[in-house]
């Protein structure tokens, strides 16, 4: 059980906030720049997914001594 399941969710949620935003108006130099910011928060992402499950492992590890 994560630690972060306890949590509540936002209701602002800026994932969903981001879905909705209407991409008409930007350019395709502002697009470029937004795939990238989003390819950046990914790996963000992916790395924290990686340090936890590492950190977890290293605690059951310890544990099972």
């Amino acid at each position: 059980m994560d630690a972060d399941e306890n949590l509540p969710r936002r209701k602002d949620d800026l994932v969903a906030q981001l879905a909705k935003q209407d991409l008409d108006p930007l350019s395709v130099e502002e697009l470029n720049e937004r795939i990238a910011l989003l390819e950046a928060e990914i790996a963000r992402s992916r790395n924290k997914i990686s340090f936890a499950l590492n950190h977890r492992a290293s605690a059951d590890a310890l544990f099972r001594k």
